[in-house]
């Protein structure tokens, strides 16, 4: 995908998010996140946009600082949301092809890894403060949610706090039905290799991108081989 279709995304995303969360309201329970309300959700989206912009607009080798939350009464954090959510899209918008600054992930380019980041950030809150408020998912794209897929599992690989503890090698394939070349083998279990795949899960890639986020049960996924695989990524992959 391109830089400007991230952008695009993050911008439709973030607006629906506000939406919802205006919708649900402050103490509305998030269904895939059990330990907060809306109002928890709304400050923590909000602080990672103003902390992504700030890395954006203010280009270093480490990350800026995280931002404190802020002391604002319930009626003021969704309009908080907008205006971190907007400030965050103009600087995507307008940074430099060339933008040099610090990331976490490998990509084509440091911009290209913030628009994606932050769009997939968006989409994945923006999926629970939906459920929060008991919407309808806004359907998203099968070459987005592939893309998602694919950095879910690149973020997976890069990130020790993301590995499966687990007693012998695990390997999971995910095929995404509905997207071309949408179709990757990890070893969950990191210091060696399993033999073969113990499990394969396949099926549309929305569906899919908010399994391996925790978003979405498996149920509905055409699953082959060792389905506790799949409870295993869901217990120690918890966001």
């Amino acid at each position: 995908m391109e830089i400007t279709q991230f952008v695009e995304a993050l911008r439709l995303d973030g607006g629906l998010l506000a939406d919802a969360a205006e919708q649900a309201g402050p103490d509305a329970p998030v269904p895939s996140c059990p330990e907060w309300r809306i109002r928890d959700l709304v400050t923590h989206v909000g602080r990672v946009h103003r902390w992504a912009t700030e890395c954006v607009t203010r280009p270093a080798d480490e990350p800026a600082e995280f931002p404190a939350a802020p002391d604002l009464a319930d009626r003021d954090r969704v309009s908080w949301l907008r205006e971190g959510h907007h400030r965050l899209v103009v600087a995507l918008h307008t940074a430099p092809p060339d933008l040099k600054t610090w990331t976490f992930l490998s990509a084509p380019s440091p911009l290209a890894f913030w628009a994606r980041r932050q769009a997939h950030e968006t989409s994945v809150h923006r999926v629970d403060t939906q459920q929060a408020a008991g919407t309808t998912l806004t359907p998203l794209p099968s070459s987005f949610a592939a893309d998602g897929i694919d950095e879910r599992l690149a973020m997976f690989r890069s990130q020790n706090r993301c590995r499966i503890q687990a007693d012998v090698p695990r390997t999971l394939r995910v095929r995404a039905t509905d997207a071309a070349d949408a179709d990757w083998t990890v070893d969950l279990f990191a210091q060696e290799p399993g033999a073969g795949v113990d499990c394969t899960v396949e099926g549309p890639a929305e569906q899919l991108y908010l399994a391996l986020w925790n978003r979405l049960p498996w149920d509905g996924l055409t699953v082959t081989g060792d389905a506790a695989v799949l409870d295993l990524w869901r217990q120690q992959t918890a966001d």
